[in-house]
């Protein structure tokens, strides 16, 4: 399956591309759609554009860890946890172990070397944000693949929420970004929804 949101990708070498079929493969079998394509095989292709975009010196182990950011998500439900904060947080941290051993699995399967693995599963797994270039690169692209593409969409599902909530999730997402990608979320290299850009403007105000 071929998708436009791989066009300007850089083209990958032979063990990527295999990294990136065997990915893509797992994520194929999503029985959500979007957008008429699997769900997370859409969000894959869309995160390594994205990468593309705003890092295409990136890495390998990145590219993957990017590609496999959100792996099989569908197999380990939010419902499967408490309905409260400290379930939300349990499922969060549950996501990341899975995402994390399943993009390993992969990209040893895909011929990487234990060193090169273990770099992807740290970046996946989230872990070391801030200190580690890998981790904070790969939340970069996922928080701007949010803005560009699933941010209008996750408004118009929650119609009850208030101003004051959304100017939290906004500005809870922007604090997870470096400056550069939040410099290059508002050079109009992201495609911003126009209806929420005075939110977000408002909601990023003053942020350091």
């Amino acid at each position: 399956m071929t998708s436009i949101v791989e066009s300007n990708s850089p083209q990958p070498g032979p063990r990527l591309a295999r990294a990136y079929a065997l990915i893509d493969a797992a994520n194929a079998e999503d029985p959500n759609r979007d957008q008429g394509q699997p769900k997370e095989l859409l969000y894959g292709r869309r995160m390594t554009e994205m990468l593309a975009r705003y890092a295409p010196e990136a890495p390998e182990t990145v590219r993957v860890a990017v590609r496999a950011q959100h792996v099989r998500r569908w197999e380990v439900p939010r419902a499967g946890y408490p309905m409260d904060k400290v379930g939300y947080h349990q499922w969060r941290s549950g996501l990341y172990r899975f995402h994390a051993e399943l993009a390993g699995r992969l990209a040893r399967e895909a011929g990487y070397d234990e060193a090169a693995v273990e770099e992807v599963m740290i970046a996946v797994g989230k872990k070391q944000l801030r200190e580690n270039p890998a981790s904070q690169l790969l939340e970069d692209v996922a928080s701007l693949v949010f803005l560009e593409h699933y941010m209008a969409a996750f408004a118009a599902d929650k119609p009850d929420y208030t101003e004051e909530k959304w100017l939290g999730i906004i500005a809870r997402t922007w604090k997870k970004m470096s400056s550069r990608a939040r410099a290059f979320a508002l050079s109009g290299a992201v495609v911003l929804p126009a209806h929420l850009l005075p939110l977000i403007r408002q909601a990023v105000a003053g942020i350091p």
